[in-house]
C-alpha cells in the first residue's frame, strides 16, 4: 500500500509543474511574437565605448557644423593676411588712424580659437564652455569700449570695429558648437553603447588639459586687451594744445601748435617764426622745453611745433610713409593753419632728415636751419636695418597686450602725459607703427628724397650745426658725418660741439645755453 500511495503522491506535483512550465513557455512565446514596434533587423550587441565607431561624426549635422567651422577659419585667415599686409601697405579704404595692431590682435585671437575648436572638435568639455563664456564676455566689453569711446572709435575705424565684432560673434558660435557636439556625442554613446559614457580615456584627458590651458590663455589675452583699451580711453581724455587738422584728403589728423604773436601783429617786427621738428621722441617730451625758455627770455618772438604722423597727438598715416611725405603733410598743415613764415627750422636727431627735405622744398620761406646732432643721409642704412624693422613689428604685434604700459600705470604711477608724449611714449602702438613706417622706407624712398633735397638746397640758407660731444667720441663715423653736414649750404653760421652732452644736447645746462644763444643769433640775422 505504501509504495503505491507514495508513487501517486510524487506524480501529482510533476504534472502540475509541467503544466505551469507549459503555460510559462506559451506566455514567453507570445511575448516573442513580432509587433509593430519590433526591429526589422536583428539587434546586434552594444559597442565598446572606446570603439572609434562611437563618435559624434556619425551625425550629419555635426559633420556639417565642422565644415562650417573650416569655412569660417578660411575667411578669418584671408582677413588676417589682409590686415598683416595693411601694416606695410594700406589697401584703399582700409587705412587705420590708429596703429592697426589691435584689429590684427583680435583677428589672431579669433584664428587661435577656431584652430583649437577644430583640433579638439570631438572632445567637448566643461572647461571649454566655461572659458568660452568668459572670453565672449570680455570680447563684448572690448567691443563696447571701442564703440563707446569716440577717440578709440575714430582710431580703430571700421576695420577695428569689424575685427572685434567678428571675434565676439565667432566665440559665441564656438560656444554653441561645443554644446551641440557634446549633445551629439552623448546621443551616439547612448545609441551605440546603451548609456552615456562618463569616463574619459587618457587621450581625451590630455586633450581637455591642453584645450583648458589654451582657452585660459586666450581669456587672459582678452582681459589684457580690455585693460589696454581702458588705458587708451583714459589717455584720449588728455587735451591737445593748439589744434588738429585733417590732411591728405581728410584721411587723418595731425597736431600743430603755435606760441606767440603772429609776425603781422608785432608792430612791423618781421622776425622769423621758429619751426620745431622733433627727433626720435615727440617734440613735447623735452625738445620743446628749451625753446619755450628761449621764448620766455625774449630770445625769439614766436615758435610752432607739430607732431609727425603717429607721434604725440597725431594720427598714423597710411603705409608706406616716407620723410618726404611728412614734409608735404607739414606744408599742408601750415597752409590750413594760415601760417606763412618766414621760418627758422630747428630739428634734432632723425628730425634733421625731415627738416632738410622741408627746407629744400620751401627755399623762399625758410631763412635758417639749425641741426642738433642730426642724422646724416649716409646713416639711413642703420635706420632702415631689417633686423630693427622686424623687432619693431614684433613689438607692435604684442603692444595691444599693454604689459609695459599696464605695469607702469599700476606699479610706477605713469600718467597720461608719460604715455602720450613723455618718456614712455615709445610703448604706444601708434609710435611703434610710425617708427616701423620710418624703418621700411629709410634706405629707399627717404634716402632718395634727402639726396634730392641736398642737390636743390638753397646754398645761401643760414646753417647752424650743434653736435653731441659724447656721440662724436663714441663713433668716428658719426663725427665725420657731422662735419659733412656743415657743407649742405654755403652759409655756415656756426658749428659747435658740446662736450659731455648726450645725443639730446639740450638736456645739459651748457647745451641748453648754447642752443638758445645760437637760435637767437640765427633768428635775428
Amino acid at each position: 500500500m505504501s509504495p503505491l500511495w507514495g508513487s501517486r503522491t510524487h506524480e501529482e506535483p510533476d504534472t502540475e509543474g509541467e503544466h505551469g512550465e507549459n503555460e510559462g513557455t506559451a506566455r514567453g512565446r507570445r511575448r516573442d511574437e513580432p509587433t509593430e514596434r519590433s526591429r526589422l533587423l536583428p539587434r546586434e550587441g552594444y559597442l565598446d565605448p572606446d570603439d572609434p565607431a562611437v563618435s559624434p561624426y556619425n551625425l550629419w549635422s555635426v559633420r556639417a557644423l565642422r565644415s562650417l567651422t573650416i569655412v569660417l577659419l578660411i575667411i578669418n585667415l584671408i582677413w588676417w593676411v589682409l590686415l598683416l599686409v595693411s601694416i606695410f601697405v594700406s589697401p584703399p579704404g582700409m587705412n587705420n588712424r590708429g596703429s592697426g595692431f589691435f584689429d590684427f590682435s583680435f583677428t589672431t585671437l579669433t584664428m587661435g580659437n577656431l584652430l583649437i575648436a577644430l583640433i579638439f572638435f570631438s572632445v567637448p568639455s566643461r572647461p571649454m564652455v566655461i572659458w568660452g563664456a568668459v572670453l565672449s564676455l570680455f570680447l563684448a566689453v572690448n567691443l563696447f569700449i571701442i564703440v563707446g569711446v569716440p577717440r578709440l572709435r575714430v582710431e580703430e575705424g571700421w576695420v577695428g570695429i569689424a575685427s572685434v565684432t567678428w571675434a565676439t560673434v565667432i566665440i559665441l558660435y564656438l560656444l554653441a558648437q561645443t554644446r551641440f557636439v557634446a549633445w551629439g556625442k552623448r546621443e551616439e554613446e547612448e545609441r551605440l553603447t546603451g548609456r552615456e559614457e562618463t569616463r574619459r580615456p587618457l587621450r581625451e584627458w590630455l586633450a581637455v588639459l591642453i584645450e583648458t590651458i589654451v582657452t585660459t590663455i586666450t581669456a587672459l589675452v582678452a582681459i589684457l586687451l580690455m585693460a589696454t583699451l581702458i588705458l587708451r580711453a583714459k589717455d584720449a581724455s588728455l587735451p591737445a594744445p593748439g589744434k588738429k587738422y585733417y590732411v591728405d584728403n581728410d584721411k587723418y589728423q595731425v597736431h600743430l601748435d603755435c606760441v606767440g604773436l603772429t609776425p603781422s601783429s608785432t608792430a612791423g617786427n618781421r622776425s622769423a617764426t621758429v619751426l620745431l621738428e622733433g627727433g626720435e621722441m615727440p617734440v613735447e617730451d623735452s625738445f620743446r622745453s628749451w625753446v619755450h625758455e628761449a621764448y620766455r627770455n625774449g630770445s625769439i618772438d614766436r615758435y610752432c611745433y607739430w607732431d609727425r604722423p603717429g607721434m604725440g597727438w597725431s594720427d598714423n598715416a597710411p603705409s608706406p610713409h616716407s620723410a618726404g611725405m611728412s614734409a608735404d603733410i607739414l606744408s599742408e598743415t601750415l597752409a590750413l593753419a594760415n601760417e606763412e613764415g618766414p621760418w627758422v627750422i630747428v630739428s634734432a636727431g632723425v628730425g634733421g632728415i625731415y627738416s632738410r627735405i622741408f627746407a629744400s622744398r620751401h627755399a623762399h620761406d625758410v631763412k635758417g636751419l639749425m641741426l642738433i646732432d642730426a642724422w646724416h643721409e649716409d646713416m639711413l642704412q642703420e635706420l632702415g636695418n631689417p633686423g630693427r624693422g622686424f623687432m619693431l613689428w614684433l613689438r607692435g604685434i604684442f603692444s595691444p597686450l599693454g604689459l609695459d604700459r599696464l605695469a607702469g600705470a599700476i606699479f610706477k604711477g605713469r600718467n597720461r602725459e608719460d604715455r602720450v608724449y613723455g618718456k614712455r611714449a615709445y610703448q604706444n602702438g601708434k609710435f611703434i607703427k610710425a617708427k616701423l613706417q620710418e624703418n621700411l622706407v629709410a634706405d629707399s624712398t627717404t634716402k632718395s628724397e634727402i639726396s634730392s633735397a641736398r642737390n636743390i638746397q638753397s646754398p645761401s640758407m643760414r646753417l647752424v650745426i650743434v653736435s653731441s660731444g659724447i656721440e662724436m667720441r663714441k663713433s668716428q663715423k658719426w663725427a665725420d658725418k657731422q662735419k659733412d653736414l656743415t657743407n649742405i649750404t654755403d652759409n655756415l653760421v656756426a658749428w659747435d660741439v658740446v662736450k659731455g652732452a648726450p645725443h639730446e644736447v639740450w638736456r645739459t645746462d651748457d647745451g641748453k645755453a648754447l642752443l638758445e644763444d645760437k637760435l637767437k643769433q640765427l633768428v635775428k640775422l
